[in-house]
């Protein structure tokens, strides 16, 4: 429920919110409630994930993105994240999500998640995804010409590349 209502709230804030450039970070605040905490009184690792959601559905709003989904229907799909965790976000505490695409690929979209409390870094995240339709995948070629943006993707980062290759790597059998 807790999700739901952070949802509700989240698209509420996004009325009046300027467009974002396709290449530009999303900025989105919350507050760490005490349903968000563990047994050891901070965020639950868990919850980082559920944020991150929410950011990457602030960010499909500021591109303007969102109508564009719902038309084609398309479904936002998350095929891997890998996160972080540097500091404790404790119960009351307010943090920034920031999200933003760092690069893509045919099949995925690659995006950077960073928390930051105070202007300090929290955690940080990168994650992988892609649209699928009624026919399959959607080309990243695709949704981002669906924002307007025309041109290559930005080079991928050193650290970003090599975690993306990890999960394609073939496992052996034994």
């Amino acid at each position: 429920m807790n999700l739901y209502l952070r949802l509700f709230f989240l698209l509420f804030k996004l009325i009046g919110l300027p467009r974002k450039g396709l290449l530009e970070e999303s900025r989105v605040t919350f507050r760490v409630l005490p349903s968000d905490c563990d047994i050891n009184f901070h965020m639950n690792n868990g919850r980082y994930l559920t944020f991150m959601d929410l950011g990457r559905v602030h960010l499909m709003a500021q591109l303007r993105l969102l109508g564009v989904i719902f038309r084609n229907k398309w479904k936002p799909v998350l095929a891997a994240a890998e996160i972080n965790f540097i500091r404790q976000l404790a119960p009351f505490q307010k943090f920034d999500l920031v999200t933003r695409l760092v690069t893509w690929d045919d099949k995925y979209a690659y995006m950077e998640q960073r928390f930051e409390s105070g202007g300090v870094l929290c955690a940080h995240a990168y994650v992988k995804g892609l649209f699928l339709n009624a026919r399959g995948r959607v080309a990243s070629s695709t949704v981002v010409a669906a924002v307007g943006f025309v041109g290559a993707p930005p080079p991928m980062p050193e650290e970003l590349r090599i975690w993306a290759e990890l999960g394609t790597v073939k496992k052996q059998k034994a």
